[in-house]
């Protein structure tokens, strides 16, 4: 299902440079709108900044300190939007928000939570409210200064797999996907771009070049936008990236509640303690400015003890550096708005439209909550320069293996349970929270747990890698271990031989 290299058209209406989620979220819109559209990836899709998020689709309540109410106004109604569109991999959480006597009162905090609650029009989420921490699960494992706080709602979110299922939404509606292909060339005529690509597949035994033609570019490149705009002398951009490392650690759970806490810090920054992946909590995150190399995106030892030190001021069981099981750390490309501090920046996007020739639209900031909306307005703004066929739509659609109430998950589960009865109820939770309806396409006729076939570890089996290999452009151990699913977190070890052998002998 995934497009040879050599297969690719000649002429594409857009080309779309950078798979994470506000590539492949234009890439969809526009394929939905009837544009011809290439998108190419020099990585895996969702393999930098996009897989390397707090995980969840949020307003930004932070943001409201900052006055930044159109953020935040956006923000909140794209999270319900998010939620309508794919409930298998986003969900509802409850967050709550002890009372740091010291940072900020308790009525700002209160003023701010009935803010959020109603400046975007909510209406599947439950509301906030004060709570009493002495009798609240959530305070058992605080320290005992923490007595009063607050509860609200946001939600969960799997990063990487919101990219693969718009990618495949995409490729439904006609768009060409093509990962580990870089964009090394563009050259602007009189009434259309050449691009060139190359196939960095390792697989591969020499790197293979292509060149097309398109009406329009759009430069979706995250860290590395301004990389690629440099490619052509004529693309000049007034605008700016500021990259800021966003680090997490993960340790095994500190509390066996299903609350998110957020955290208030006295440098101004907050940090969330979320339950993850059942055994585990996450931890984060960090604002620290980086050079002008994107690959520099490592978690450092400050930043460990700064999350360790930070947590521990609110947990009566310190957060220990020994603890730690897994990191990982992301570079955000936020718009550079000047500003001094870079927790401070704007989380909100840029768009940059250069219409000197053919069009560009170079793409600055944005966050995984927004992505739809910017991809909406990044079409409509192409639309001043070529054709758009189709009005906006993206809006009122789910996703792949989203189509069912999202009110009703336990449903979605409990008839996949009575479909595959054979099937251990928590290996159909796994298969429906990753794939909802498409849980069908992964597991297909099997009728046995042997019918799953060779078992890499944990939940992770045969038929769940042939069909990521096969249908989301899973290429390599990496790809299903820590973006496709999490099951390297705790398996790693074990998994990853068996794994990459199975890919040597796929390809």
């Amino acid at each position: 299902m995934t497009i040879k290299f050599r297969d690719l058209k000649q002429h594409y209406d857009l080309v779309v440079i950078g798979g994470g989620i506000n590539g492949v979220g234009i890439a969809r819109d526009a394929a939905g709108r009837g544009l011809s559209v290439l998108l190419c990836e020099k990585d895996d899709l969702a393999s930098h900044t996009s897989s390397a998020s707090s995980k969840l689709i949020h307003g930004g309540l932070r943001y409201l300190e900052h006055y930044d109410f159109k953020l935040v106004r956006h923000s909140l109604i794209e999270r319900e939007i998010l939620l309508r569109s794919a409930p298998h991999i986003i969900w509802p959480l409850r967050f709550v928000l002890p009372h740091h006597k010291s940072l900020r009162p308790r009525w700002l905090i209160r003023l701010g939570l009935f803010i959020y609650d109603h400046l975007g029009g909510r209406k599947i989420l439950p509301g906030s409210f004060g709570i009493d921490l002495n009798n609240h699960v959530a305070g058992k494992v605080l320290k005992s200064e923490f007595e009063r706080g607050f509860e609200y709602s946001d939600c969960w979110v799997q990063d990487a797999r919101l990219v693969v299922l718009n990618a495949m939404s995409a490729r439904e509606l006609g768009a060409d996907i093509v990962t580990r292909t870089c964009c090394v060339g563009l050259d602007r005529e009189k009434d259309q771009w050449k691009v060139q690509i190359e196939s960095n597949d390792t697989g591969q035994e020499s790197r293979v070049q292509h060149v097309v033609s398109a009406k329009a570019v759009v430069n979706a490149a995250g860290p590395w936008v301004e990389h690629v705009d440099d490619m052509n002398k004529s693309v000049e951009s007034t605008h700016g990236v500021r990259l800021v490392k966003g680090s997490h650690i993960v340790v095994p759970k500190l509390f066996d509640h299903e609350y998110v806490y957020l955290f208030q810090n006295a440098d101004d920054r907050i940090m969330f303690a979320i339950p993850f992946e059942n055994e585990y909590t996450l931890l984060g995150t960090t604002d620290v400015e980086v050079g002008e190399d994107p690959s520099d995106g490592v978690i450092s030892d400050q930043e460990i003890q700064y999350i360790c030190e930070h947590a521990s001021q609110y947990f009566r069981t310190p957060v220990e550096k020994d603890s730690i099981v897994y990191t990982y750390s992301g570079v955000r490309p936020l718009f550079d708005d000047a500003a001094k501090n870079a927790s401070k920046a704007t989380r909100d996007y840029v768009l940059h439209l250069n219409s000197d020739g053919p069009a560009i639209v170079s793409v600055f900031g944005g966050k995984l909550t927004t992505y739809r909306r910017l991809s909406e307005d990044v079409v409509n703004l192409l639309s001043q320069e070529i054709s758009i066929p189709k009005p906006a739509w993206s809006s009122s659609t789910t996703l792949p293996g989203g189509d069912f109430d999202p009110t009703d998950f336990l449903g979605l589960v409990s008839k996949l349970c009575s479909q595959y009865s054979w099937c251990p109820p928590e290996l159909i939770q796994y298969y429906a929270r990753n794939y909802g309806t498409l849980t069908s396409s992964v597991l297909g006729n099997a009728d046995s747990i042997e019918a799953l076939g060779q078992h890499f570890a944990g939940t992770l089996y045969e038929i769940e890698v042939a069909y990521l290999y096969k249908s989301e452009w899973a290429k390599s151990a990496d790809d299903i271990l820590f973006r496709r699913t999490k099951v390297g977190i705790t398996f790693e070890s074990q998994a990853r031989p068996l794994l990459e052998q199975w890919m040597r002998n796929a390809s």
